[in-house]
């Protein structure tokens, strides 16, 4: 692998493993994954082809980051209207 590719890889690797902490089915099940996948393409050595998975990986990465975002603001909404909506609809007041 080239020099400058294999820089590229190893970055990437680095990124997804620190993007898996936060993986739903949890860490150790994101990390056996990942390196199965790096692992099933260790023997590419064409240049274009490992720019090729590089490319796929870097859209894996915004994958998992939109998986994040959207987590995170479904916990927030659901946080905030049920507040709202339980005010609104007087849910946990005696009725009269």
């Amino acid at each position: 692998m080239a020099n400058p590719l294999r820089r590229e890889v190893r970055q990437l690797y680095k990124n997804l493993l620190y993007l898996g902490r936060e993986y739903p089915k949890g860490a150790d099940y994101f990390r056996e994954r990942l390196k199965s996948a790096f692992m099933k393409n260790k023997g590419v050595t064409d240049p274009e082809e490992i720019k090729k998975l590089v490319d796929r990986g870097e859209f894996v990465i915004k994958e998992l980051e939109a998986l994040y975002y959207l987590r995170k603001y479904r916990a927030m909404k659901k946080r905030y209207y049920e507040e709202e909506l339980s005010a609104v609809l007087n849910i946990g007041r005696p009725v009269d």
